[in-house]
């Protein structure tokens, strides 16, 4: 069986290493990244990979020569590791006219409940989605029903939280940390992240005996999944410059690998990220911070009845959580022998060498979302800096055009 893994951010590229770590041992794979304006750095791509069997580095390559490569390895099952355009672009154009037909099989790197259309739609030309909850994958098998897509949904575990490897004869590292992990996307307004900051400032000078750190997912300059219009850091900064903090170390901001900032964690803080079930994963006691509200905007609406929902005020007092076992189990914590993604890739291929598959059919195709896919297959074609040099100029016309009425 051979497999061809692509994947466009640094989310997405964690959890493709992670799922080809957890296939049957005589599977030849190849993983690479598709070169996109939210490509990750080199530093990120080694973050991400990190705990992983990858032997080295995954090579960024554009889109031509990622179909080339393609042609040469001639995969079995191609698996569309990538946000939403990006997937519908790679299987319809990219890898459309593959032969032989590979199977195409897409997922989503984390939380994702609820389930979304949208999700489904920019999938919809792919033979299996997998998910990691039977919660996830009962709505998700709703939602693909509702819109008439071929494909089906599997169950597997989240790569990474599958139990630690024995630490052998190393000594154990002090639990002297508290880990907070930002969420691009929430919470949204400058003034509720600078609650956070200052919460954690609180914590710091309470609590001298721990190291506060704020986890960061890209340094300045790099890109991740989804743009961050407030980056702590940045605000961090704007605090200490008003004086409403002092700028002696209190907390610390950090990249690198998740799982090596929870090795030395004694608490875990977040308001929703997939970070929350590897603090889970790492026995790390935690709090998910409820204080702009828990719904579906915020993506933490899945934590309720987990006992770890908490305050900032929790967070000053160092008041971290352990979760309700029964939570655990029926979210993301199922028994392994419970996942069927393997056995569903076995199938499909099974179908696709005797022919039986049929040709990928997007619902997105068609002159209504001519358009959009356009755009998508540019940020695949063209270099970012080309794109973004592009974006400028664009802006500055709109500027000056406005300028002018």
């Amino acid at each position: 069986m051979k497999l061809l893994a692509v994947a466009d951010s640094d989310s997405y590229l964690k959890w493709a290493a992670g799922l080809l770590d957890t296939l049957p041992a005589d599977w030849t794979t190849l993983l690479t990244v598709v070169r996109t304006p939210i490509a990750p750095s080199p530093a990120q791509i080694r973050a991400a990979v990190s705990g992983t069997r990858a032997a080295q580095a995954p090579p960024v390559l554009p889109a031509r020569a990622l179909r080339r490569t393609a042609g040469r390895m001639r995969p079995d099952i191609v698996l569309v590791a990538c946000t939403g355009p990006v997937v519908d672009v790679l299987v319809a154009d990219v890898f459309g006219d593959l032969a032989p037909r590979p199977v195409f099989v897409t997922g989503l790197p984390g939380i994702s409940i609820p389930a979304t259309e949208k999700a489904w739609l920019y999938r919809s030309g792919c033979d299996l989605f997998i998910v990691h909850s039977g919660r996830e994958v009962a709505e998700f098998t709703r939602i693909g029903a509702e819109l008439g897509v071929r494909g089906t949904v599997a169950l597997a575990r989240l790569p990474y939280l599958d139990p630690p490897a024995p630490a052998g004869a190393a000594e154990p590292r002090p639990r002297n940390k508290v880990v907070f992990a930002p969420q691009a996307k929430v919470p949204r307004r400058r003034e509720e992240r600078e609650r956070i900051l200052l919460a954690l400032a609180g914590l710091a000078e309470r609590r001298p005996d721990l190291e506060v750190v704020v986890k960061l997912r890209a340094l300045a300059g790099e890109r991740q999944t989804h743009n961050e219009r407030h980056p702590y850091e940045r605000l961090w900064r704007s605090l200490v410059a008003a004086g409403r903090v002092r700028d002696d170390g209190l907390l610390t901001f950090a990249a690198g690998p998740m799982h090596e900032h929870l090795a030395a964690a004694a608490g875990f803080v977040t308001v929703s990220s997939t970070a929350a079930l590897e603090a889970i994963r790492h026995g790390v006691p935690l709090l998910v911070l409820s204080d702009f509200g828990v719904s579906a905007e915020m993506i933490n609406v899945v934590f309720e009845g987990s006992g770890c929902l908490g305050t900032l005020d929790d967070l000053v007092a160092a008041r971290f959580r352990t979760p309700d076992p029964g939570w655990c189990r029926a979210n993301y914590f199922h028994d392994p022998s419970a996942s069927d993604a393997v056995a569903r890739m076995r199938a499909l291929v099974a179908q696709a060498r005797l022919g039986r598959l049929g040709p990928a059919r997007s619902l997105l195709a068609g002159p209504a979302h001519a358009a959009a896919r356009r755009r998508a297959r540019m940020r695949l074609e063209v270099p970012p800096r080309v794109l973004r040099a592009g974006y400028r100029a664009k802006r500055r016309m709109r500027r000056y055009l406005s300028a002018l009425r």
